[in-house]
This record gives structure tokens, C-alpha cells and sequence, in this order.
């Protein structure tokens, strides 16, 4: 399927400029809408490569860098100096103001006229895996892939507010949450917390753990790519979208 992509920006309640990265099938056809957030590295080749996939799977799908207080338009490699930066601007980031350019994200798709179908979805990577996760529990999207996002569980979250866990009850819609059994920076332990949470809460969910897969397994250009790993949880994702956002 043909996609067209281009750069656009993402009005924000504060007024500060937010661009995102926007792909969708070539054609005038109404397609649900999905949101895709990035690692700490930007919406960078990779990021641009997930969420023109998502439109060739027959989606309108949109990056936001939502970096862009304090790092608008970087793009980061997978190497030491990559995740020195990415981490820099990652411990500036705060739950509430994360929460309000999601949601700006959301209304911009819902805005537009060759968005529809039965709701918007979002999937996210690392902590944009935490960011999606926190997305479902604060609005209403219909259906959520988290990647090994990060820091679900800790006690608090972003810029020391809320435990983003805490607010699992907040969550109407499915969510599938992908973590590999390899990864340090994701325990087991919080794995069985963030299941123990959504299963409390009755929330209709699916954790998925790839045992033989590390943190960052769905990304080709890291040393921890899975392929069979990252096979399975597109797979599902595409499915769950396919299943909760199309008429």
C-alpha cells in the first residue's frame, strides 16, 4: 500500500509548538487513527519507519515529538552518545504535561476529516511504551500496544507525580503490553505488577512476555533486535487495531 508522509504541527493548550510525523495510505479513504511515541531518541528513522508501517496497514498514523520543551525536532542513533542526550531530556519529562500533548495528539487526529472509524489508538516504545500505557489510563482511546515501556511500576511517575500503575483503573479500553524476559530495566517483578494491576482492575488486556528477547526488541537498528519477537507483538498490535478501531 502507497503511503504519503509529511511533518506537521500538533496545536498544543499551552501554545507551545509540538510537530509530528504524519503517514497515511495515498487516497482520499476515511481511516482510523493511531498515535505512535517514540523512544528517547526522537522521532528519528526508525520512529518515521513504525509509523509509516502503521499506515500501510490502512491507519492514519501520527508521531508527536513530544520532546519538543526542551530538544524540539531531535533525532538520536542507537549508540552511547544517543542515550546519554535521549536520557538528558528524559528526566525532564512530566506526567501532566505528557498527558496534554497526548491529548492534543488525539484531538488533532480526531479533527481531521480523513480520520473515523470507532476510535484512535496508540502504541508506544520504551517510554513511549510508558507514555501509550499512560495515554490509555487518561483518555479514551480504544485500543493500546505498549512496548517494554519503562517505569510503569516505579513508585511514582514522570517528574515525580502519580504512579502511572496507580492509574490503571482509568483505563475503557484494550491494551497489550509487550516485555522481554531479558530486560534488566524492566524486572520480572514489575512485569507481574503492571499484569496484577490491569488484571485488578479488570481491564481487558493481554502482557505478553518474549523470553529469549532484551529491552528495545522491536527496533532493527539496535544490537537487541528480535526478529520473532518483534514479528509476534506487530502482529497482535495490528490485530488489536484492527479489531477495536475499525467500524
Amino acid at each position: 500500500m502507497a503511503v504519503a508522509s509529511e511533518y506537521i504541527d500538533i496545536p498544543t493548550p499551552d501554545g507551545s509548538p509540538m510537530r509530528g510525523y504524519l503517514a497515511r495510505p495515498t487516497g482520499d479513504e476515511i481511516l482510523p487513527g493511531v498515535v505512535v511515541f517514540m523512544e528517547i531518541f526522537g522521532i528519528n528513522s526508525h520512529i518515521r519507519d513504525v509509523t509509516e508501517r502503521i499506515a500501510g496497514e490502512g491507519f492514519v498514523a501520527i508521531a508527536p515529538d513530544y520532546f519538543h520543551r526542551t530538544a524540539p525536532g531531535m533525532e538520536l542513533g542507537y549508540d552511547d552518545d544517543g542515550m546519554s542526550e535521549g536520557m538528558k531530556h528524559l528526566g525532564q519529562l512530566q506526567a501532566e504535561p505528557m498527558i496534554s500533548d497526548a491529548q492534543a495528539t488525539i484531538a488533532l487526529l480526531e479533527s481531521r476529516p480523513d480520520v473515523g472509524g470507532a476510535g484512535i489508538g496508540a502504541m508506544g516504545f520504551c517510554i513511549g511504551g510508558h507514555m501509550a500505557f499512560l495515554t490509555a489510563c487518561t483518555s479514551h482511546v480504544r485500543a493500546t500496544a505498549s512496548y517494554y515501556g519503562g517505569g510503569i511500576a516505579a513508585p511514582q511517575g514522570p517528574g515525580g507525580s502519580e504512579s502511572t500503575l496507580g492509574r490503571t483503573a482509568g483505563i475503557g479500553g484494550r491494551i497489550n503490553c509487550y516485555f522481554g524476559g531479558q530486560d534488566s530495566m524492566i524486572p520480572a517483578d514489575q512485569v507481574d505488577a503492571v499484569r496484577a494491576a490491569l488484571t485488578e482492575a479488570k481491564v481487558d488486556h493481554e502482557v505478553q512476555v518474549y523470553p529469549e528477547a532484551d529491552h528495545g526488541f522491536h527496533c532493527d537498528q539496535r544490537a537487541t533486535f528480535h526478529p520473532d519477537a518483534a514479528a509476534d507483538a506487530w502482529r497482535r498490535t495490528i490485530a488489536l487495531f484492527n479489531q477495536h478501531l475499525r467500524d
